[in-house]
């Protein structure tokens, strides 16, 4: 018997497809007349783009109608000039992120296990659960840092990736170098550790560690870095690995052709060229951090150790009536429902409205 068209069963989306969790990305707020609003949800930095770094964006936008440069050629000779590492231990994508997916593409099975700390970057689900591969999430401590601890138990014969987000979005604490040393120690060499230093330009915390550094002396550990924080380059897309040769290799090529577009590889060299003044956009960025952190203290808030580019109030099943009364103040926060809230911080205005916001909300 022959099944009539309209009866025929449709193309089947994979079951792990069908039950991965939706990321949500930081609202930006809506234009209200009279009044001024503030984004301070996606933990972007809020400086305009250095001179020279726009011109170099707008000088390779010109080339559009040519494919970007597919081996990031500029881009790697300037990162290995920059971090003092061979070229072959490059491996970029769209934003760290894609980096991220594509290792795990690489190196996971279905039903391998990844282990990472929770709650911490949201997208370290889906990557995982894209490949068929199974999350470990280990619970943060009482002060919402890693455990690092738990997390090595945590590792089994089934591991094949851990990663360590720090400073961790969206508490703020970061894991010191001599944790992290003693932590590695106890994972097997074949595990590939991922240490994703997004926010590592914001840190001042005692004895931080230097994700390229550590990967020199241990094969299995990769340095994840973005220029969508510190660098102001989020809307470009561009993050990195630096990893021994066959993960890089391995990286590479599970990339999507092409993906990183000539405007962000020339913006992100251009940014690497004017570091100096890049930097001295992040230590007010890390004094403005301060500042907010200390006054939420001070008005009786448990903010968590601030080292990325936001602070963390941990306000349970509050998050959203706190996220919606910033809302209505006109700034946009980032909730996460029954858990807390992330502010990113910002321009001093927006920072002043919402440390206004948070003292009501305590009053």
């Amino acid at each position: 018997m022959t099944t009539s068209p309209s009866a025929a069963p449709g193309p089947q989306v994979r079951q792990v497809v069908r039950d991965l969790p939706a990321y949500v990305p930081g609202r930006p707020p809506a234009p209200r007349p009279g009044v001024t609003t503030y984004k301070l949800s996606s933990n972007e930095n809020p400086h305009d783009p250095l001179p020279g770094v726009l011109e170099a964006a707008v000088e390779a936008a010109g080339r559009m109608n040519r494919y970007p440069d597919m081996g990031c050629t500029e881009l790697y000779a300037a990162l290995a000039d920059r971090l003092e590492v061979p070229v072959t231990r490059l491996a970029a994508g769209t934003g760290s992120v894609a980096v991220l997916y594509h290792l795990l593409q690489a190196f996971c099975e279905p039903g391998d296990e990844v282990v990472y700390a929770w709650r911490s970057f949201e997208a370290y689900p889906i990557a995982v659960a894209v490949p068929g591969a199974v999350s470990v999430q280990v619970p943060l401590t009482a002060d919402a840092r890693h455990d690092l601890d738990a997390m090595a138990a945590a590792v089994t014969d089934r591991t094949k990736v851990v990663i360590v987000c720090s400073p961790n979005n969206p508490t703020g604490p970061s894991v010191r170098r001599a944790e992290l040393e003693a932590f590695l120690d106890r994972v097997p060499p074949h595990v590939v550790v991922v240490l994703d230093e997004a926010y590592r330009e914001f840190v001042r915390d005692q004895d931080p560690f230097d994700g390229v550094e550590v990967h020199r002396s241990r094969p299995n550990v990769v340095a994840m870095r973005t220029f969508a924080k510190a660098y102001g380059l989020a809307g470009f897309r561009v993050g990195y690995v630096v990893a021994a040769e066959p993960i890089a290799a391995a990286v590479r090529a599970c990339a999507l052709p092409f993906g990183v577009s000539s405007v962000a590889q020339a913006a992100a060299v251009a940014s690497l060229a004017r570091e100096p003044e890049l930097f001295a956009r992040v230590e007010a960025l890390v004094a403005e951090r301060a500042r907010v952190a200390g006054t939420l203290r001070e008005q009786g808030w448990d903010v968590p150790d601030a080292q990325g580019n936001f602070v963390w109030l941990p306000l349970g099943d509050r998050a959203t009536d706190f996220a919606a009364a910033a809302e209505r103040a006109g700034v946009m926060v980032r909730p996460f429902a029954g858990d807390g809230v992330r502010v990113s911080i910002g321009e001093p205005a927006g920072n002043d409205v919402l440390l206004e916001v948070a003292a009501a909300f305590r009053a």
